[in-house]
């Protein structure tokens, strides 16, 4: 595969690297990217099918789960694609606006995932600490309110990032050692003071990303007080249980997303191409994963999915006979 000629890019024109230092294993890296996407469109959509056709299901939890459903395909679409021409067949030419809409896109859906993950411990400790109100307090008016709170703050805090990336001048290299263009690797190119734009990025990642956090230990510190209450065993392993697929989605999300975000800013002696597979396993893993643990994890879910494959391999046997 030829190097592209980066000394001749349009000043209007970045280059996605990819890995760099595994430039070479490019194309054995496809494969999993593309059965990671795959699975985040099979299991997301599933989800949100499954959600919509039985009304069973049409509960809090459920919801909140359809809009982390759409968030996961969305971030998909706006990383994936690009991904896989570059590991392909090395396109990583992007133009300034379509890099700075990708930016925009990535860590906007990143931050309406967080809100939607807080929603969902919002929602755990209701159904424990307060099952009597929980229809009073989670009604239909209230999860839409939060599906428009998540938008608003996932899109607001990213707002102002391209803008502060446009003053900035790029008098020496176009070339972005990522796959996608992230807000501190793009950052790192400009020739002028970048103090304003790393200040801000680390605030709005510490005010949304931070305060979720926050909320979400402290509503399992609440629901673990709770739960430790309870005087009967069964009833407490019960109780934990339906925390069980929450849990593990954290973990699933903010794991590498939290060492991506440390790494790019002060993880100095970690090797780039370390970075650059922690940030990719931060964008394709959760999208994937957490329809199967929520499908594996949560009964009523489990048991829809096979009722539904029942009912359309039913249809295609009648339509046969």
């Amino acid at each position: 595969m030829e190097s592209p000629n980066y000394t001749n890019l349009d000043s209007s024109v970045f280059f996605l690297l990819g890995i760099p230092g595994l430039e070479q294993f490019h194309l054995w890296f496809s494969p999993p990217v593309c059965c990671l996407g795959t699975a985040t469109i099979v299991g997301n959509m599933t989800i949100l099918v499954v959600v919509a056709t039985e009304p069973a299901l049409h509960k809090p939890v459920y919801l909140f789960l359809c809009m982390l459903s759409t968030i996961d395909l969305a971030a998909s679409f706006s990383t994936v694609p690009k991904l896989l021409a570059i590991l392909w067949c090395g396109a990583g030419d992007i133009s300034a606006s379509g890099c700075l809409a990708q930016m925009f896109f990535i860590h906007a859906f990143c931050m309406m995932e967080s809100t939607v993950l807080l929603a969902l411990a919002f929602d755990r400790y209701v159904a424990i600490c307060h099952p009597l109100r929980y229809a009073t307090i989670l009604t239909d008016t209230i999860i839409a309110h939060i599906g428009v709170v998540a938008m608003v703050r996932g899109s607001m805090p990213m707002l102002p990032c391209p803008f502060l990336i446009g003053r900035l001048s790029f008098c020496q290299s176009h070339v972005i050692p990522h796959t996608y263009c992230e807000h501190m690797a793009v950052v790192k190119l400009a020739c002028g003071d970048t103090r304003p734009n790393r200040m801000y990025g680390l605030t709005a990642a510490l005010l949304v990303i931070g305060v979720d956090l926050f909320c979400i230990g402290l509503s399992y510190v609440l629901i673990a007080r709770a739960v430790l209450r309870l005087s009967s065993h069964e009833a407490r392993s019960k109780a934990l249980g339906t925390c069980g697929s929450h849990v593990c989605v954290i973990l699933i999300s903010y794991t590498p997303a939290l060492f991506s975000f440390f790494t790019h800013r002060f993880g100095r002696h970690i090797p780039i191409h370390i970075h650059i597979l922690f940030a990719n396993v931060y964008l394709l893993f959760p999208p994937a994963l957490n329809p199967m643990v929520y499908g594996v994890k949560t009964r009523e879910i489990r048991e829809r999915v096979v009722k539904v494959f029942q009912r359309g391999k039913g249809t295609q046997i009648k339509a046969s006979e």
